[in-house]
């Protein structure tokens, strides 16, 4: 029996032990066991306090002052300013391309060489904005972090506080490091004699934003400062300093409780420095973001620790949880530290208003913008995981949100329905580009998130809220669909791109993946009717009755109808996404046409493992395979895919990017949390716990998947 969310929340609040809400698994010794501890900085990932709305990575020192690890919010974009180039100067001068589509013209939103100005601003406009710098200043010299001595450092997943201890010339340094639960806020206190001696001073530095499609490990440079302007306004223990870039304007508005100076900025920069001067070992420091039209209240000191510590023991003690720590195998200590610092850096980078991008709130990839097909790897561990409170936040309103604009590129391309962006930003505006605009396996997701939201909520709420969107989603899906009037069926594609995005669009038809992912997605849109009572639309059925069969290559499944050299060893056929592996894992067997060939299934597995080239493979790959492996009965199959040398984590759990893309890659910890849900609380038909038995894994709070 499902146990609501909110239900558990406030008893996780009202009963803060280690066995809250009549939990058998002690949580907390579980967290703690997996602290994250370093004594250096990481050159490419942060420790991290945060929220989902707002996070702030700090270096060795508990503050950025070695590393600019970035400061970053759900609101924080920023766009440069538009070309004036004649012709190119507005948003609505751009035309894209027209391609040929089934014996008609459609226009699609790629950049278009006659106008490359206005395609590239589209492309690589907004960006996020790394916020602030805050670091420790010594002395006001240069100093590097070799000059520190007995470096120590700490994140305490339990209550979401960095503590961080070195010495600097033989004098002890302690800062402990916080984030407001609520908002985009942290609370900062350094304790030294050296600030008696006013020897150690806190520093605030504002970068300028780039055009880098990927900004990392760092965002922004510091040393471009005329294209920028800051200004401070201060009072009596408390100060705010004004970014300006070019119409993009946000306030840092800080309060400290000692006597203290603050100056700036230092010549050529945008750096400001607040230097206590008074006989106090120690300072507390709270700092505010807001964007410029906003009046940021400044939580103390006291009440952004409090109000971690108390988000953060709620977090644990809510939702689903697994413990593997009664194993004495090696695989399951290194799967449950990935299962719990997963859970951390997702809940600080991804639980926001908007779905992530996906390097989170550590730093920009692909200019800061989310994509839509990463959704479901995004944001359905928190449902899966009985996380609804950090679900709910962005979901379903961002498809709400989204909802004109899709149906307007649905419309202008002769379709029904909505037709869901790629590479998006909060206004919902999709950036041009060939991939970006064929892409089509990001449809379906709202029927998975919704029928997902449904079993654990079955009810009229549920249905009035998704309705719309399924339906609208639907119209598109049976509108997009061609009927092939040679072969009687309804193709998908040309011109198209798969999951793996390394095809000839003008080649690629009915792949499979999409078709059986399209299945599922009207066989949900046609169940939401029926639930309501709701007529269902003439032409869903018709799709669905007729929808293209997979394709096949010999014994197998194919990448996409009549694909040649599919299964030839070193060929392009068995490189990038094993999307293949999605029809029966992250999918359940289809619900209505011809059942699935599972022999043909454990042949495509087969071959996949045998062939692929692994080393071009990434993030949710992983845990794809090992979802489709776990459903086919192999076990241990399944546990090594989610610990495949190539699926690698750091010291701070930080899902590695490898060759293709930027670490951290996000997709990999939610996906991870995805595969480890099917573990715990496997499917329809075989509900329960599917670690290996000799793990005598405990599970709690999860319900099957489908």
């Amino acid at each position: 029996m499902h146990i609501s969310i909110v239900g558990a929340g406030v008893l996780a609040l009202c009963i803060p032990s280690a066995y809250a809400n009549g939990h058998r698994i002690d949580r907390r010794a579980v967290v703690r066991k997996f602290n994250p501890r370093r004594n250096a900085s990481s050159d490419t990932t942060p420790l991290q306090v945060g929220n989902g709305n707002f996070a702030f990575g700090v270096d060795v020192t508990g503050l950025q002052t070695f590393n600019p690890f970035a400061t970053m919010s759900t609101w924080g974009w920023h766009n440069f300013s538009l070309p004036t180039t004649p012709g190119q100067t507005s948003i609505d001068d751009f035309t894209g391309l027209d391609w040929w589509t089934h014996d008609r013209l459609v226009n699609y939103n790629q950049p278009n060489p006659a106008e490359p100005d206005i395609s590239n601003w589209l492309i690589q406009n907004p960006q996020r904005l790394n916020l602030a710098r805050i670091g420790l200043s010594f002395n006001g010299k240069d100093t590097t972090e070799a000059e520190l001595q007995e470096k120590t450092q700490e994140l305490d997943l339990w209550t979401g506080k960095i503590s961080s201890s070195f010495k600097y010339k033989g004098v002890a340094v302690h800062v402990e490091t916080w984030a407001d639960a609520s908002s985009d806020s942290i609370g900062v206190s350094v304790e030294s004699d050296l600030l008696t001696k006013g020897s150690l001073g806190i520093f605030f530095d504002f970068p300028l934003p780039t055009l880098n499609k990927f900004d990392a490990p760092f965002v922004g440079v510091f040393n471009d400062t005329s294209k920028h302007r800051t200004t401070l306004r201060s009072q009596k223990k408390s100060a705010t300093i004004r970014h300006d870039l070019d119409e993009t304007s946000y306030d840092v508005s800080f309060h400290w409780n000692t006597k203290a100076d603050v100056s700036g900025p230092a010549h050529g920069t945008h750096r400001y420095l607040l230097q206590p001067s008074g006989k106090d070992k120690r300072v507390e420091l709270s700092v505010a973001f807001s964007p410029g039209a906003a009046k940021s209240r400044v939580p103390c000191f006291t009440e952004i620790k409090n109000e971690s510590r108390k988000w953060w023991e709620s977090f644990w003690n809510s939702g689903a949880f697994v413990d593997l720590t009664a194993a004495k195998s090696e695989q399951a200590t290194e799967l449950q530290r990935r299962i719990i610092l997963s859970q951390y850096l997702t809940a600080v980078n991804s639980a926001s208003s908007y779905m992530p991008q996906e390097s989170g709130l550590v730093n920009n990839g692909w200019y800061g913008k989310f994509h839509l097909e990463m959704v479901v790897w995004h944001l359905l561990h928190f449902a899966r995981w009985d996380k609804y409170s950090l679900f709910s936040r962005s979901l379903p309103h961002m498809y709400s949100d989204f909802l004109d604009s899709s149906r307007d590129r649905a419309k202008a391309q002769g379709y029904e329905g909505a037709r869901w962006g790629k590479m998006s930003d909060p206004t919902g505006r999709s950036a041009p580009g060939e991939i970006n605009s064929l892409l089509i396996w990001q449809q379906p997701h709202p029927m998975y998130i919704a029928e997902t939201e449904y079993r654990s909520f079955p009810g009229a709420a549920t249905l009035r809220k998704w309705d719309e969107i399924l339906t609208a989603t639907a119209d598109f899906m049976v509108s997009y669909a061609f009927y092939n009037a040679s072969t009687g069926v309804y193709d998908l594609g040309a011109p198209m791109y798969p999951a793996s995005e390394n095809t000839n669009p003008n080649a690629t038809v009915n792949p499979a993946f999409e078709l059986a992912y399209w299945r599922f997605g009207l066989d949900v849109a046609v169940e939401w009717k029926h639930r309501q009572r709701l007529p269902v639309p003439a032409k869903w059925s018709k799709v669905l009755d007729k929808l293209a069969p997979l394709p096949t290559a010999g014994d197998a499944f194919a990448l996409y109808e009549g694909i040649p050299d599919m299964w030839v060893p070193g060929s392009a056929t068995v490189t990038d996404h094993p999307a293949m592996s999605g029809i029966f894992g992250l999918l359940p067997p289809p619900s209505s046409g011809p059942a699935l060939n599972l022999t043909r299934m454990r042949n495509t597995a087969a071959k996949i493992h045998d062939l692929w080239k692994w080393d071009d493979c990434w993030g949710w790959d992983f845990p794809m395979l090992s979802m489709n492996s776990l459903r086919l009965g192999d076990v241990d199959q399944a546990v090594s895919y989610l610990l495949d040398p190539l699926f690698a984590f750091d010291d701070a759990g930080y899902p590695i990017g490898g060759a293709r893309v930027p670490t951290p890659y996000f997709p990999g910890s939610s996906s991870l949390l995805l595969g480890v849900a099917m573990f715990a609380g496997g499917w329809d038909g075989a509900p329960g716990s599917h670690f290996p038995k000799e793990w005598n894994a405990k599970v709690e709070g999860f319900i099957p998947g489908f």
